[in-house]
């Protein structure tokens, strides 16, 4: 069993859970993933890792409820615990193995949407540590969506809050903004790394690919079973097969075939919503049954 040490609600059903976990803690490195279960008979939920605390052993995550399991895992209180958190899994990002010189001399912009800002954050986290503050925009829907945002502030360069509907900072998409610093505000860069909605992903890397600057993208949200067994997460990557949970999750986004992508993604929508009615269902006959009892 794994302890929850803090549960935070980041926004409206999304929270951060901070657990104990020494070992995943020591391994972890950004962009990797792990399998969290939350009990016995729990779906096994992939998870990007959205900080790691080696000192205190403790690692963080990052969760939407939006289905039935990652629900379950939400309601799950402080000092509860989880059955299963296993990782550090998938490839850490590829900045991590440069030469730190060459990296210093680098000018990064990362691009997240939503809560891509969780995974986002221990990558800019790790960088800033190593003396290189890179320049972050974070896009939502509206201003009560957008989450980690101090945290954020306190590791880059320059952070660019970006709202749908601008209640907050640039009024836009995260695409309008990359446009805007590159344009009218004269920044180059070398690189972009970009996590959040699939959408979102393919339309900054049209953006970047008529700037001919090279982006990452990381694919966490097609991972279903995270070991390569099941082929849930296959993806095209410059015309090769690849899995996400194995080969990744991050990819050349300029090489991702998206249509392809979010196709695979809307395969399982029916299925939660199959799920989710039969949870419902499960409830309100229990609900019943305690009626009788009375």
């Amino acid at each position: 069993m794994f302890r929850i040490v803090e549960r935070r609600e980041l926004a409206q059903d999304i929270f951060q859970l901070t657990v104990e976990a020494p070992r995943v803690a020591r391994s972890a490195k950004p962009g990797q993933f792990v399998i969290v279960r939350a009990d016995e008979k729990g779906e096994r939920i992939p998870l990007t890792i959205s900080d790691y605390d080696e000192q205190n052993g403790t690692v963080s995550i990052v969760i939407q409820a939006i289905g039935v399991s990652t629900k379950k895992i939400c309601r799950i209180a402080h000092g509860g615990a989880l059955e299963d958190f296993a990782g550090p899994l998938g490839r850490p990002s590829d900045f991590v193995h440069e030469d730190l010189e060459q990296l210093r001399r680098k000018r990064i912009l990362f691009v997240a949407g939503g809560v891509g800002t969780a995974p986002v954050y221990p990558q800019v986290k790790w960088l800033h540590e190593r003396g290189i503050d890179a320049d972050v925009i974070v896009g939502a829907k509206n201003a009560d969506m957008h989450i980690l945002t101090d945290e954020m502030r306190a590791v880059s360069g320059n952070l660019y809050l970006t709202t749908d509907d601008g209640s907050l900072g640039f009024h836009g998409l995260v695409t309008d903004k990359i446009k805007d610093l590159i344009d009218n505000e004269g920044k180059r860069y070398d690189e972009v790394i970009a996590i959040g909605p699939m959408i979102m992903m393919k339309f900054v890397c049209l953006t970047t690919k008529d700037y001919g600057i090279r982006t990452i993208v990381s694919l966490n949200t097609l991972m279903v079973d995270g070991t390569g067994m099941c082929g849930a997460c296959r993806v095209t990557v410059g015309g090769k097969t690849l899995f996400t949970c194995v080969d990744g999750p991050e990819f050349d986004g300029h090489e991702v075939d998206f249509d392809e992508a979010m196709r695979r993604q809307g395969m399982y929508r029916s299925l939660e919503e199959r799920a989710r009615r039969m949870e419902e269902e499960r409830a309100a006959g229990h609900k019943c049954n305690i009626g009788l009892d009375k």
